[in-house]
């Protein structure tokens, strides 16, 4: 299993090829490819690349899929006795990314070599040897 954890608007996120996942609000288009070159960690098999902050030669690239708006989050403030309220709500901009690949020195690991091989069809002279 491969996998890469990057930093993007202030956060640490654990990614894998071939998902898309939430984060701050890019200022690309949409259907562009982006590069994020933040790499912290990579893990591909049983290799293991730590960087001191950043792992060298280590790329995540992905595509935008479209930017929306996050759920929103009501603040509510209130002094007892008072008859002080204050009601606010928040919605934050996010992009949602697809992951495409991840590079770590010359290779590239995507969704397509990461995603175990189909198992083979049975035929039917075998499938009926076995209901015997």
């Amino acid at each position: 299993m491969t996998y890469a954890i990057i930093e993007t608007g202030g956060k640490q996120l654990r990614v894998e090829p071939g998902r898309f996942y939430d984060i701050e609000r890019l200022s690309v288009e949409p259907d562009e490819t982006i590069t994020l070159e933040s790499v912290l960690f990579v893990q591909h098999d049983d290799g293991v690349a730590i960087g001191q902050p950043f792992v060298d030669g280590a790329t995540v690239e992905g595509t935008v899929l479209r930017h929306l708006r996050d759920r929103k989050v009501l603040v509510y403030k209130m002094k007892p006795k008072k008859k002080t309220r204050k009601k606010r709500g928040h919605r934050q901009e996010i992009t949602r990314l697809m992951i495409n690949s991840i590079s770590f020195n010359g290779s590239v690991f995507t969704a397509e070599a990461a995603a175990p091989a189909e198992p083979e069809a049975i035929s039917e002279t075998e499938s009926s040897d076995e209901a015997q």
